[in-house]
Protein backbone atom coordinates (compact mmCIF):
# COMPACT_ATOMS: atom_id res chain seq x y z
CA UNK A 1 0.00 0.00 0.00
CA UNK A 2 1.25 3.51 -0.72
CA UNK A 3 2.70 5.58 2.06
CA UNK A 4 0.81 7.58 4.62
CA UNK A 5 -0.33 11.11 3.98
CA UNK A 6 2.76 13.25 3.58
CA UNK A 7 3.96 14.69 6.88
CA UNK A 8 1.39 12.87 9.02
CA UNK A 9 2.45 12.15 12.61
CA UNK A 10 1.13 9.29 14.77
CA UNK A 11 -2.58 9.36 15.51
CA UNK A 12 -2.40 10.78 19.07
CA UNK A 13 -0.40 13.81 17.94
CA UNK A 14 -2.53 14.43 14.84
CA UNK A 15 -5.74 13.98 16.83
CA UNK A 16 -4.59 16.39 19.51
CA UNK A 17 -4.18 19.12 16.92
CA UNK A 18 -7.52 18.31 15.26
CA UNK A 19 -9.43 18.41 18.54
CA UNK A 20 -8.23 21.98 19.04
CA UNK A 21 -9.83 23.09 15.75
CA UNK A 22 -13.28 24.36 16.76
CA UNK A 23 -14.46 24.82 13.15
CA UNK A 24 -13.47 21.29 12.21
CA UNK A 25 -15.24 19.81 15.22
CA UNK A 26 -18.40 21.78 14.51
CA UNK A 27 -18.42 20.66 10.87
CA UNK A 28 -17.91 17.02 11.85
CA UNK A 29 -20.44 17.05 14.66
CA UNK A 30 -23.18 18.54 12.46
CA UNK A 31 -22.51 16.22 9.52
CA UNK A 32 -22.09 12.93 11.40
CA UNK A 33 -25.13 13.50 13.63
CA UNK A 34 -27.27 14.32 10.60
CA UNK A 35 -26.13 11.28 8.61
CA UNK A 36 -26.46 8.84 11.50
CA UNK A 37 -30.01 10.02 12.32
CA UNK A 38 -31.09 9.58 8.69
CA UNK A 39 -29.46 6.17 8.52
CA UNK A 40 -31.20 4.96 11.67
CA UNK A 41 -34.55 5.97 10.21
CA UNK A 42 -33.85 4.25 6.88
CA UNK A 43 -32.70 1.03 8.52
CA UNK A 44 -35.72 0.97 10.85
CA UNK A 45 -37.97 0.70 7.79
CA UNK A 46 -36.61 -2.77 6.99
CA UNK A 47 -38.18 -5.51 9.08
CA UNK A 48 -35.53 -8.10 8.17
CA UNK A 49 -32.45 -5.90 8.59
CA UNK A 50 -30.80 -8.37 10.98
CA UNK A 51 -31.28 -11.19 8.46
CA UNK A 52 -29.88 -9.05 5.62
CA UNK A 53 -26.88 -8.18 7.78
CA UNK A 54 -26.21 -11.83 8.53
CA UNK A 55 -26.67 -12.74 4.86
CA UNK A 56 -24.13 -10.10 3.84
CA UNK A 57 -21.66 -11.40 6.38
CA UNK A 58 -22.02 -15.00 5.21
CA UNK A 59 -21.76 -14.12 1.52
CA UNK A 60 -18.58 -12.16 2.14
CA UNK A 61 -17.04 -14.86 4.34
CA UNK A 62 -17.86 -17.56 1.79
CA UNK A 63 -16.37 -15.48 -1.02
CA UNK A 64 -13.17 -14.78 0.91
CA UNK A 65 -12.73 -18.50 1.68
CA UNK A 66 -12.97 -19.28 -2.04
CA UNK A 67 -11.48 -16.05 -3.40
CA UNK A 68 -9.03 -17.81 -5.72
CA UNK A 69 -11.83 -19.68 -7.51
CA UNK A 70 -14.11 -16.67 -7.87
CA UNK A 71 -11.33 -14.41 -9.16
CA UNK A 72 -10.50 -16.88 -11.91
CA UNK A 73 -14.20 -17.13 -12.77
CA UNK A 74 -14.42 -13.34 -12.91
CA UNK A 75 -11.39 -13.07 -15.21
CA UNK A 76 -12.87 -15.63 -17.60
CA UNK A 77 -16.23 -13.85 -17.67
CA UNK A 78 -14.74 -10.38 -18.21
CA UNK A 79 -12.48 -11.67 -20.99
CA UNK A 80 -15.37 -13.47 -22.69
CA UNK A 81 -17.36 -10.21 -22.63
CA UNK A 82 -14.61 -8.28 -24.44
CA UNK A 83 -12.67 -6.83 -21.53
CA UNK A 84 -9.03 -7.24 -20.55
CA UNK A 85 -7.96 -8.21 -17.02
CA UNK A 86 -4.69 -7.11 -15.43
CA UNK A 87 -3.34 -8.31 -12.08
CA UNK A 88 -1.51 -5.85 -9.81
CA UNK A 89 0.37 -7.14 -6.78
CA UNK A 90 0.94 -3.70 -5.28
CA UNK A 91 0.41 0.03 -5.76
CA UNK A 92 3.43 0.56 -7.99
CA UNK A 93 2.39 -2.20 -10.37
CA UNK A 94 -1.19 -0.93 -10.53
CA UNK A 95 -0.07 2.64 -11.22
CA UNK A 96 2.30 1.46 -13.95
CA UNK A 97 -0.46 -0.57 -15.62
CA UNK A 98 -2.93 2.32 -15.63
CA UNK A 99 -0.32 4.84 -16.77
CA UNK A 100 0.70 2.69 -19.74
CA UNK A 101 -2.93 2.04 -20.69
CA UNK A 102 -3.66 5.77 -20.79
CA UNK A 103 -0.48 6.47 -22.76
CA UNK A 104 -1.53 3.88 -25.33
CA UNK A 105 -4.62 5.98 -26.07
CA UNK A 106 -2.50 9.07 -26.74
CA UNK A 107 -4.54 11.09 -24.24
CA UNK A 108 -3.14 13.34 -21.51
CA UNK A 109 -6.19 13.61 -19.27
CA UNK A 110 -8.77 11.30 -17.68
CA UNK A 111 -12.04 11.76 -15.81
CA UNK A 112 -12.46 9.76 -12.63
CA UNK A 113 -15.31 8.21 -10.69
CA UNK A 114 -14.90 8.43 -6.90
CA UNK A 115 -12.63 5.52 -5.98
CA UNK A 116 -11.01 4.57 -2.68
CA UNK A 117 -8.73 2.06 -4.41
CA UNK A 118 -7.16 4.68 -6.70
CA UNK A 119 -6.66 6.98 -3.71
CA UNK A 120 -5.07 4.10 -1.82
CA UNK A 121 -2.42 3.59 -4.50
CA UNK A 122 -1.87 7.30 -5.21
CA UNK A 123 -2.95 6.99 -8.84
CA UNK A 124 -3.56 10.69 -9.45
CA UNK A 125 -0.03 11.54 -8.37
CA UNK A 126 1.45 8.72 -10.47
CA UNK A 127 -0.46 9.89 -13.55
CA UNK A 128 0.63 13.48 -13.02
CA UNK A 129 4.28 12.40 -12.93
CA UNK A 130 3.70 10.83 -16.33
CA UNK A 131 2.17 14.05 -17.69
CA UNK A 132 -1.44 12.88 -17.39
CA UNK A 133 -3.97 14.96 -15.48
CA UNK A 134 -6.80 13.21 -13.63
CA UNK A 135 -10.00 15.13 -12.92
CA UNK A 136 -12.16 14.06 -10.00
CA UNK A 137 -15.86 14.32 -10.86
CA UNK A 138 -17.57 13.47 -7.56
CA UNK A 139 -18.60 16.77 -5.96
CA UNK A 140 -16.84 16.14 -2.67
CA UNK A 141 -13.74 14.76 -4.39
CA UNK A 142 -13.74 17.82 -6.65
CA UNK A 143 -13.73 20.07 -3.57
CA UNK A 144 -10.83 18.11 -2.10
CA UNK A 145 -8.87 18.22 -5.36
CA UNK A 146 -9.42 21.93 -6.00
CA UNK A 147 -8.47 22.72 -2.39
CA UNK A 148 -5.22 20.68 -2.64
CA UNK A 149 -6.60 18.75 0.31
CA UNK A 150 -7.01 15.16 1.45
CA UNK A 151 -10.28 13.22 1.82
CA UNK A 152 -11.40 12.80 5.42
CA UNK A 153 -14.45 10.55 5.10
CA UNK A 154 -15.27 7.47 3.02
CA UNK A 155 -18.68 8.68 1.84
CA UNK A 156 -18.27 12.46 2.13
CA UNK A 157 -14.57 13.19 1.51
CA UNK A 158 -15.04 16.95 2.12
CA UNK A 159 -17.02 16.52 5.35
CA UNK A 160 -14.47 18.71 7.14
CA UNK A 161 -15.41 21.69 4.92
CA UNK A 162 -18.39 23.98 5.40
CA UNK A 163 -20.29 25.84 2.66
CA UNK A 164 -18.35 29.09 3.04
CA UNK A 165 -15.04 27.27 2.68
CA UNK A 166 -16.29 25.43 -0.41
CA UNK A 167 -17.45 28.71 -2.01
CA UNK A 168 -14.00 30.23 -1.45
CA UNK A 169 -12.27 27.18 -2.95
CA UNK A 170 -14.47 27.31 -6.05
CA UNK A 171 -13.90 31.05 -6.50
CA UNK A 172 -10.13 30.79 -6.15
CA UNK A 173 -9.28 27.48 -7.81
CA UNK A 174 -11.81 26.52 -10.49
CA UNK A 175 -10.28 28.74 -13.14
CA UNK A 176 -6.94 26.93 -12.77
CA UNK A 177 -8.58 23.57 -13.56
CA UNK A 178 -11.07 24.56 -16.25
CA UNK A 179 -14.24 26.61 -16.37
CA UNK A 180 -14.15 29.29 -13.64
CA UNK A 181 -16.80 29.69 -10.96
CA UNK A 182 -19.72 32.00 -11.87
CA UNK A 183 -19.46 35.64 -10.89
CA UNK A 184 -21.00 36.42 -7.52
CA UNK A 185 -21.07 32.78 -6.42
CA UNK A 186 -22.66 32.42 -2.97
CA UNK A 187 -22.52 29.55 -0.48
CA UNK A 188 -26.05 28.26 -1.11
CA UNK A 189 -25.99 24.52 -1.92
CA UNK A 190 -27.88 24.96 -5.20
CA UNK A 191 -25.39 27.52 -6.53
CA UNK A 192 -22.39 25.48 -5.44
CA UNK A 193 -23.80 22.38 -7.13
CA UNK A 194 -24.53 24.30 -10.33
CA UNK A 195 -20.99 25.73 -10.38
CA UNK A 196 -19.59 22.19 -10.11
CA UNK A 197 -22.00 20.93 -12.78
CA UNK A 198 -20.95 23.59 -15.30
CA UNK A 199 -17.27 23.07 -14.49
CA UNK A 200 -17.45 19.29 -14.95
CA UNK A 201 -19.72 19.18 -18.00
CA UNK A 202 -16.99 20.27 -20.39
CA UNK A 203 -14.66 17.60 -19.00
CA UNK A 204 -17.23 14.84 -19.43
CA UNK A 205 -17.83 15.82 -23.05
CA UNK A 206 -14.13 16.13 -23.88
CA UNK A 207 -12.57 13.14 -22.07
CA UNK A 208 -11.66 10.03 -24.05
CA UNK A 209 -10.55 7.97 -21.03
CA UNK A 210 -12.44 7.25 -17.84
CA UNK A 211 -11.06 5.72 -14.64
CA UNK A 212 -13.24 4.10 -12.01
CA UNK A 213 -13.31 1.71 -9.13
CA UNK A 214 -16.27 -0.55 -8.40
CA UNK A 215 -18.46 -1.26 -5.41
CA UNK A 216 -18.97 -4.87 -6.51
CA UNK A 217 -17.83 -7.36 -9.16
CA UNK A 218 -20.10 -10.30 -10.04
CA UNK A 219 -18.04 -13.41 -10.74
CA UNK A 220 -20.66 -15.38 -12.69
CA UNK A 221 -21.12 -12.70 -15.38
CA UNK A 222 -18.03 -10.49 -15.15
CA UNK A 223 -20.24 -7.51 -14.34
CA UNK A 224 -18.95 -4.48 -12.44
CA UNK A 225 -21.23 -2.27 -10.35
CA UNK A 226 -20.93 1.36 -9.23
CA UNK A 227 -23.55 2.95 -6.99
CA UNK A 228 -23.67 6.73 -6.56
CA UNK A 229 -25.97 9.67 -5.94
CA UNK A 230 -24.91 12.41 -8.36
CA UNK A 231 -24.76 10.94 -11.87
CA UNK A 232 -21.12 11.85 -12.43
CA UNK A 233 -20.22 8.18 -12.30
CA UNK A 234 -22.72 7.34 -15.02
CA UNK A 235 -21.14 10.03 -17.23
CA UNK A 236 -17.61 8.68 -16.68
CA UNK A 237 -18.72 5.10 -17.28
CA UNK A 238 -20.59 5.72 -20.53
CA UNK A 239 -19.08 8.69 -22.42
CA UNK A 240 -15.32 7.93 -22.73
CA UNK A 241 -14.02 5.61 -25.42
CA UNK A 242 -11.78 3.76 -22.96
CA UNK A 243 -12.68 2.72 -19.41
CA UNK A 244 -10.12 1.53 -16.85
CA UNK A 245 -11.42 0.15 -13.56
CA UNK A 246 -9.10 -0.40 -10.58
CA UNK A 247 -10.76 -2.69 -8.04
CA UNK A 248 -9.60 -4.45 -4.89
CA UNK A 249 -9.84 -8.22 -5.17
CA UNK A 250 -12.14 -8.38 -2.12
CA UNK A 251 -14.94 -6.52 -3.92
CA UNK A 252 -16.14 -9.68 -5.66
CA UNK A 253 -19.47 -11.47 -5.05
CA UNK A 254 -20.31 -14.85 -6.59
CA UNK A 255 -23.72 -14.22 -8.19
CA UNK A 256 -26.33 -11.62 -9.11
CA UNK A 257 -28.53 -13.01 -6.37
CA UNK A 258 -25.80 -12.18 -3.82
CA UNK A 259 -25.64 -8.64 -5.18
CA UNK A 260 -29.31 -8.17 -4.26
CA UNK A 261 -28.45 -8.26 -0.54
CA UNK A 262 -25.88 -5.49 -0.76
CA UNK A 263 -28.03 -3.27 -2.95
CA UNK A 264 -30.41 -3.17 0.00
CA UNK A 265 -27.90 -2.69 2.82
CA UNK A 266 -25.32 -0.36 1.24
CA UNK A 267 -27.51 2.63 0.34
CA UNK A 268 -29.36 2.60 3.67
CA UNK A 269 -26.11 2.35 5.64
CA UNK A 270 -24.26 5.00 3.65
CA UNK A 271 -26.54 7.70 2.25
CA UNK A 272 -29.68 6.63 4.18
CA UNK A 273 -31.48 6.07 0.86
CA UNK A 274 -33.76 3.14 0.06
CA UNK A 275 -31.77 2.71 -3.13
CA UNK A 276 -29.04 4.67 -4.85
CA UNK A 277 -30.25 7.17 -7.47
CA UNK A 278 -27.66 5.76 -9.89
CA UNK A 279 -26.73 2.08 -10.01
CA UNK A 280 -24.51 1.51 -13.04
CA UNK A 281 -23.53 -1.97 -14.25
CA UNK A 282 -21.34 -2.93 -17.18
CA UNK A 283 -20.16 -6.22 -18.58
CA UNK A 284 -17.20 -6.00 -20.94
CA UNK A 285 -17.89 -3.99 -24.09
CA UNK A 286 -20.78 -3.66 -26.56
CA UNK A 287 -20.45 -2.42 -30.13
CA UNK A 288 -21.80 1.11 -30.49
CA UNK A 289 -22.76 1.47 -26.82
CA UNK A 290 -20.49 2.89 -24.14
CA UNK A 291 -16.68 2.52 -23.97
CA UNK A 292 -15.29 0.34 -26.74
CA UNK A 293 -12.24 -0.66 -24.71
CA UNK A 294 -12.47 -1.92 -21.13
CA UNK A 295 -9.62 -2.80 -18.78
CA UNK A 296 -10.03 -4.25 -15.28
CA UNK A 297 -7.06 -3.93 -12.93
CA UNK A 298 -7.43 -6.33 -10.00
CA UNK A 299 -5.56 -4.91 -7.02
CA UNK A 300 -4.02 -6.95 -4.21
CA UNK A 301 -1.80 -4.46 -2.35
CA UNK A 302 -1.81 -6.31 0.98
CA UNK A 303 -5.21 -7.96 0.71
CA UNK A 304 -3.98 -11.56 0.49
CA UNK A 305 -1.74 -10.86 3.49
CA UNK A 306 -4.81 -9.67 5.37
CA UNK A 307 -6.71 -12.75 4.23
CA UNK A 308 -4.12 -14.93 5.95
CA UNK A 309 -5.07 -13.47 9.36
CA UNK A 310 -8.01 -15.46 10.74
CA UNK A 311 -9.15 -12.59 12.98
CA UNK A 312 -8.18 -9.59 10.87
CA UNK A 313 -9.54 -10.90 7.56
CA UNK A 314 -13.08 -9.86 8.47
CA UNK A 315 -12.02 -6.29 7.60
CA UNK A 316 -12.15 -7.42 3.96
CA UNK A 317 -15.93 -7.77 4.25
CA UNK A 318 -16.17 -3.96 4.28
CA UNK A 319 -18.47 -2.49 1.61
CA UNK A 320 -17.28 1.09 2.31
CA UNK A 321 -20.60 2.40 3.63
CA UNK A 322 -18.94 4.64 6.30
CA UNK A 323 -21.62 3.93 8.92
CA UNK A 324 -18.90 3.17 11.47
CA UNK A 325 -17.38 6.63 11.01
CA UNK A 326 -20.64 8.41 11.68
CA UNK A 327 -21.18 6.77 15.08
CA UNK A 328 -17.57 6.80 16.27
CA UNK A 329 -16.90 9.30 19.09
CA UNK A 330 -13.20 9.34 18.25
CA UNK A 331 -13.73 10.12 14.56
CA UNK A 332 -16.30 12.81 15.39
CA UNK A 333 -13.72 14.70 17.43
CA UNK A 334 -10.49 13.96 15.57
CA UNK A 335 -11.69 13.92 11.94
CA UNK A 336 -10.40 11.77 9.13
CA UNK A 337 -7.02 13.33 8.44
CA UNK A 338 -5.65 12.22 11.81
CA UNK A 339 -5.73 8.60 10.62
CA UNK A 340 -3.09 9.31 7.97
CA UNK A 341 -4.85 7.13 5.39
CA UNK A 342 -7.57 7.25 2.77
CA UNK A 343 -9.41 4.86 5.09
CA UNK A 344 -10.29 6.87 8.20
CA UNK A 345 -12.41 6.03 11.21
CA UNK A 346 -12.89 2.62 12.82
CA UNK A 347 -12.59 0.63 9.59
CA UNK A 348 -9.39 2.51 8.72
CA UNK A 349 -7.98 1.73 12.17
CA UNK A 350 -8.13 -1.99 11.36
CA UNK A 351 -7.70 -1.97 7.58
CA UNK A 352 -4.69 0.31 7.10
CA UNK A 353 -2.41 -1.46 9.63
CA UNK A 354 -3.13 -4.74 7.86
CA UNK A 355 -2.67 -3.48 4.29
CA UNK A 356 0.42 -1.44 5.15
CA UNK A 357 1.76 -3.32 8.16
CA UNK A 358 2.52 -1.80 11.56
CA UNK A 359 6.15 -0.81 11.00
CA UNK A 360 5.46 2.94 10.78
CA UNK A 361 4.64 5.03 13.82
CA UNK A 362 1.22 6.02 12.55
CA UNK A 363 0.16 2.50 11.57
CA UNK A 364 1.25 1.17 14.96
CA UNK A 365 -0.88 3.85 16.63
CA UNK A 366 -4.10 3.28 14.64
CA UNK A 367 -5.36 0.22 16.59
CA UNK A 368 -5.43 2.51 19.63
CA UNK A 369 -7.57 5.14 17.87
CA UNK A 370 -10.73 3.82 19.50
CA UNK A 371 -12.59 3.76 22.79
CA UNK A 372 -13.75 0.17 22.05
CA UNK A 373 -17.34 1.29 22.71
CA UNK A 374 -18.63 -1.13 20.06
CA UNK A 375 -20.93 1.33 18.25
CA UNK A 376 -19.10 0.60 14.98
CA UNK A 377 -19.91 -3.12 15.20
CA UNK A 378 -23.57 -2.43 15.92
CA UNK A 379 -24.08 -0.41 12.72
CA UNK A 380 -21.86 -2.41 10.36
CA UNK A 381 -24.08 -3.93 7.62
CA UNK A 382 -21.73 -6.92 7.25
CA UNK A 383 -21.12 -7.41 11.00
CA UNK A 384 -17.39 -6.70 11.11
CA UNK A 385 -16.41 -6.99 14.78
CA UNK A 386 -14.12 -3.97 14.67
CA UNK A 387 -13.42 -3.94 18.45
CA UNK A 388 -12.26 -7.56 18.26
CA UNK A 389 -9.85 -6.77 15.43
CA UNK A 390 -8.60 -3.63 17.22
CA UNK A 391 -7.67 -5.65 20.30
CA UNK A 392 -6.09 -8.30 18.07
CA UNK A 393 -3.95 -5.67 16.32
CA UNK A 394 -2.99 -4.04 19.63
CA UNK A 395 -1.61 -7.39 20.72
CA UNK A 396 0.36 -7.59 17.47
CA UNK A 397 1.82 -4.11 18.00
CA UNK A 398 2.82 -4.78 21.59
CA UNK A 399 3.93 -8.40 21.40
CA UNK A 400 4.93 -8.80 17.75
CA UNK A 401 4.58 -12.33 16.39
CA UNK A 402 4.02 -14.23 13.14
CA UNK A 403 2.31 -12.46 10.23
CA UNK A 404 2.24 -12.68 6.44
CA UNK A 405 3.78 -9.77 4.53
CA UNK A 406 4.01 -9.70 0.73
CA UNK A 407 3.00 -13.35 0.67
CA UNK A 408 5.80 -14.48 2.98
CA UNK A 409 5.58 -15.59 6.59
CA UNK A 410 7.60 -13.39 8.91
CA UNK A 411 7.86 -12.58 12.59
CA UNK A 412 7.26 -9.01 13.69
CA UNK A 413 9.28 -7.46 16.46
CA UNK A 414 7.35 -5.67 19.19
CA UNK A 415 6.85 -1.98 18.41
CA UNK A 416 8.91 0.56 20.30
CA UNK A 417 7.36 2.46 23.17
CA UNK A 418 5.29 -0.40 24.57
CA UNK A 419 7.75 -1.94 27.03
CA UNK A 420 5.73 -0.84 30.07
CA UNK A 421 2.53 -2.21 28.56
CA UNK A 422 4.18 -5.56 27.81
CA UNK A 423 5.54 -5.76 31.34
CA UNK A 424 2.14 -4.94 32.83
CA UNK A 425 0.34 -7.54 30.71
CA UNK A 426 2.91 -10.23 31.52
CA UNK A 427 2.65 -9.42 35.22
CA UNK A 428 -1.14 -9.66 34.98
CA UNK A 429 -0.89 -12.99 33.18
CA UNK A 430 1.41 -14.36 35.88
CA UNK A 431 -0.87 -13.11 38.68
CA UNK A 432 -4.02 -14.57 37.14
CA UNK A 433 -2.31 -17.94 36.71
CA UNK A 434 -1.25 -17.99 40.43
CA UNK A 435 -4.42 -17.71 42.56
CA UNK A 436 -2.54 -17.45 45.84
CA UNK A 437 -0.48 -14.50 44.66
CA UNK A 438 -3.59 -12.82 43.20
CA UNK A 439 -5.47 -13.21 46.49
CA UNK A 440 -2.56 -11.76 48.48
CA UNK A 441 -2.24 -8.82 46.09
CA UNK A 442 -5.95 -8.06 46.28
CA UNK A 443 -5.91 -8.05 50.08
CA UNK A 444 -2.83 -5.85 50.17
CA UNK A 445 -4.42 -3.41 47.71
CA UNK A 446 -7.59 -3.18 49.82
CA UNK A 447 -5.74 -2.57 53.10
CA UNK A 448 -3.56 0.17 51.60
CA UNK A 449 -6.24 1.82 49.48
CA UNK A 450 -6.13 5.12 51.41
CA UNK A 451 -2.48 5.49 50.42
CA UNK A 452 -3.11 5.02 46.69
CA UNK A 453 -2.32 8.05 44.45
CA UNK A 454 -5.04 9.73 42.39
CA UNK A 455 -2.91 9.55 39.24
CA UNK A 456 -0.40 7.03 37.98
CA UNK A 457 3.31 7.87 37.85
CA UNK A 458 5.61 7.67 34.83
CA UNK A 459 4.09 6.31 31.59
CA UNK A 460 0.84 5.73 33.46
CA UNK A 461 0.15 9.46 33.36
CA UNK A 462 -0.97 9.13 29.75
CA UNK A 463 -3.86 6.97 30.99
CA UNK A 464 -4.78 8.65 34.27
CA UNK A 465 -4.38 12.17 32.89
CA UNK A 466 -7.87 11.96 31.38
CA UNK A 467 -9.46 9.30 33.61
CA UNK A 468 -10.17 8.74 37.28
CA UNK A 469 -8.42 5.75 38.77
CA UNK A 470 -11.04 3.21 39.88
CA UNK A 471 -11.39 3.05 43.65
CA UNK A 472 -10.18 -0.15 45.29
CA UNK A 473 -12.97 -1.79 47.37
CA UNK A 474 -12.67 -2.21 51.10
CA UNK A 475 -12.28 -5.97 50.70
CA UNK A 476 -11.61 -8.30 47.77
CA UNK A 477 -14.57 -9.98 46.09
CA UNK A 478 -13.35 -13.43 47.15
CA UNK A 479 -13.30 -12.40 50.82
CA UNK A 480 -16.77 -10.88 50.52
CA UNK A 481 -18.09 -14.05 48.88
CA UNK A 482 -16.70 -16.26 51.62
CA UNK A 483 -17.92 -13.96 54.39
CA UNK A 484 -21.46 -13.61 53.03
CA UNK A 485 -21.85 -17.04 51.48
CA UNK A 486 -22.31 -15.39 48.09
CA UNK A 487 -24.75 -12.80 49.40
CA UNK A 488 -27.11 -15.29 51.09
CA UNK A 489 -27.73 -16.45 54.68
CA UNK A 490 -27.20 -19.98 55.94
CA UNK A 491 -30.62 -21.04 54.56
CA UNK A 492 -29.75 -19.78 51.08
CA UNK A 493 -32.02 -16.74 51.27
CA UNK A 494 -30.71 -13.54 49.65
CA UNK A 495 -29.69 -10.94 52.22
Amino acid sequence: MSGTFVGMPAFPEAAREAVGNATLRANLRHATHTIRAKRAKAVAEVSDWAELREAGKRIKDHTLRHLDRYLVQLEEAVTAAGGTVHWAADADEANEIVTQLVKMTGESEVVKVKSMATQEIGLNEALLEAGIRAYETDLAELIVQLGDDRPSHILVPAIHRNRAEIRDIFRQEMSEWGRPAPEGLTDTPAELAEAARLHLREKFLRAKVGVSGANFMVAETGTLVVVESEGNGRMCLTLPETLISVVGIEKIVPTWRDLEVFLQTLPRSSTAERMNPYTSTWTGTTDGDGPQTFHLVLLDNGRTDTLADEVGRQALRCIRCSACLNVCPVYERAGGHAYGSVYPGPIGAILSPQLRGTASEIDASLPYASSLCGACYEVCPVAIDIPEVLVHLRERVVEGGPVVREGNKTVLKPAKGHAAERAAMRAARWAFSHPGALRTGQRLASRTRRLHPRTLPGPGRAWSGTRDLPAVPAEPFRDWWQRTNGGTDEKGTAK
